[in-house]
């Protein structure tokens, strides 16, 4: 009976046939295996039923997914596990004004920061649009949507994996800054199977999963991070990756000279990221309080 409560307690889902592995791998293969699957539900609904079908069924099965990844549903054995890997709470209305702020300010960082990248070095179109072509959606409304379910897909699904049911459970046991630097990590591997993760990608890619982990540690949700993942990703899809909401077509500094754009960005980028930083701040300060 001990056994099994201190099961229930420290570990992830799934965590009896993995009780002897190290923590980090007992946090790992659970909601590597969970979210992994999720992830890769909607591009087969999109191919096999078309939008707006498979946006339909998408809703319908993150909907069953929240529910399960926070909780619900069997094995009875798993579920304080899995509530707590989920990080599932009630914030408060401060929480949320807080974790909207912060949620907003980081795709603003994040897109500020390819912008300034791309004035740095030249933007390679071919590789960002590569895997990316929505052209067989009859429609720009329906290719919208299919960015938007994209991007709330990719949001749920990975802050799942890399903030709850893998970061959460190492917070735990190693800390919070152990914790963020694994999940971080993690989530830098699994994106550099993209096209678009070029090298001088990496360190952004890195440092988004740094301010989503400090953002879910903070506010003890993965609400704020699923909101700003969602902000951030449909950016990237309809901006960066189809060219649906227009091209990137700034030439390098190295050949206009740093100009008011670059100016702008880089203040956008600083102002951005001192404020996600302040939010978080609060936000850590609100739940200690609470605690």
């Amino acid at each position: 009976m001990l056994k099994t409560e201190r099961l229930n307690q420290n570990s992830s889902p799934f965590a009896r046939p993995l009780a002897e592995l190290p923590i980090p791998l007992r946090a790992v293969i659970p909601g590597l295996l969970l979210a992994l699957v999720a992830i890769n539900v909607w591009p087969l609904l999109l191919f096999k039923l078309g939008v707006p079908l498979a946006a339909f069924a998408e809703a319908i099965f993150l909907g069953l997914f929240l529910w399960w990844a926070s909780g619900g549903g069997p094995p009875s054995s798993t579920e304080t596990a899995r509530t707590t890997a989920f990080r599932r709470s009630n914030p408060s209305s401060r929480q949320w004004v807080w974790g909207l702020i912060a949620a907003f300010f980081f795709a603003a960082t994040i897109h500020a920061s390819i912008v300034l990248l791309f004035r740095l070095v030249p933007f390679p179109v071919a590789a960002f649009r590569h895997a990316y072509d929505l052209s067989f959606i009859p429609s720009r409304t329906l290719q919208w949507l299919a960015v938007v379910v994209s991007a709330i897909s990719a949001g749920i699904c990975e802050e799942t994996l890399f903030r709850g049911y893998l970061q959460r459970p190492i917070e735990q046991r190693r800390g919070a800054t152990i914790a963020i630097l694994i999940s971080s990590l993690f989530f830098m591997a699994l994106h550099l199977t993209k096209a678009w993760a070029t090298p001088a990608m990496v360190p952004i890619v890195f440092g988004a999963g740094l301010l989503l982990g400090l953002l879910a540690w903070s506010s003890q949700s993965l609400i704020p991070g699923m909101i700003g993942h969602i902000l951030m990703d449909i950016g990237l899809f309809a901006y960066w990756w189809t060219g649906m909401a227009g091209d990137f077509r700034a030439s390098t500094i190295a050949v206009t000279g740093v100009d008011k754009l670059f100016i702008l960005a880089s203040v956008v980028f600083l102002t951005s990221l001192s404020i996600v930083l302040v939010a978080t701040t609060a936000l850590r300060r609100i739940q200690s309080a609470q605690s």
